[in-house]
């Protein structure tokens, strides 16, 4: 192959890797310029979240498409307010229900943000568990494109819970990291038991088992620092007799020699 073959090869090559990387490339349709989520939600409570859009004709590049939603609260209202580039509203628009469809975005209206809002009740908890803990679905978002395409714009959760499961999860919470400071399985296996009535949905016996996993733990921790202490006390003994033993021993030395001078 003659050097120009070579380069002609390499450059065809070098374009052919290009073209796989874009192809294999995940596809983001919007961009989420911000959102203020909960992290975790009292059941029964009423939460709101926003999330703001922007750059909303990239990625595919399309003139107008249309937003969708869904979400696991119950008692739900959707606000989806419309925004230009100079941050004025053009436009606002109200939806009732778990899902929404039909927000029109379009770059005719001049449409450059959308926040879309949502309020709702935090839902039950339909099975508890310690690990992972119980979440839901707080907004989901997708874009629809004509011919009905979609792409999954984003998905916010949050943990969920009631007073009594946020006790005792507190509670196994703080057993379980004084119990990994020491090797006790009695204290391993109340800890394991509690987490299984949590599981069980039983929250005052969870709360009681963690806290004596924790006692437990607490207790051999103790027993270990009164063990250390001793043997640091033992160990400065044979060291202070050592050194008593030796002085003894180098005076003894030193009065046989004045005996013998």
């Amino acid at each position: 192959m003659t050097k120009t073959s070579w380069n002609r090869f390499s450059k065809l090559a070098l374009a052919c890797l290009v073209a796989l990387t874009a192809l294999a490339a995940p596809v983001a349709a919007v961009s989420v310029a911000e959102d203020d989520v909960p992290s975790e939600a009292q059941v029964d409570s009423k939460v709101t979240t926003t999330v703001t859009l922007n750059e909303l004709y990239q990625n595919p590049q399309l003139e107008s498409w249309t937003l969708a939603g869904s979400t696991e609260l119950t008692d739900v209202t959707w606000t989806v307010t419309y925004y230009d580039q100079t941050g004025a509203k053009v436009n606002q628009q109200s939806f009732d229900g778990r899902n929404f469809s039909g927000a029109s975005i379009d770059a005719g209206d001049g449409t450059s943000e959308v926040e879309v809002r949502v309020t709702g009740t935090v839902p039950q908890v339909d099975d508890y568990t310690y690990e992972p803990p119980q979440s839901f679905t707080v907004m989901a978002l997708e874009q629809t494109r004509e011919g009905g395409s979609t792409n999954e714009i984003d998905t916010w959760t949050a943990t969920h819970y009631t007073q009594e499961s946020r006790e005792a999860r507190n509670e196994i919470d703080d057993a379980a990291s004084t119990v990994e400071e020491v090797n006790d399985e009695e204290a391993e296996r109340r800890l394991g038991n509690a987490i299984e009535a949590y599981d069980g949905e039983e929250f005052t016996l969870a709360t009681d088992l963690a806290g004596q996993a924790e006692e437990r733990a607490q207790q051999t921790q103790q027993s270990n620092q009164r063990m250390q202490l001793i043997l640091y006390a033992v160990g400065g003994l044979v060291i202070v007799g050592l050194v008593v033993g030796g002085f003894l021993y180098w005076r003894s030395q030193q009065s046989g020699h004045d005996k013998l001078g």
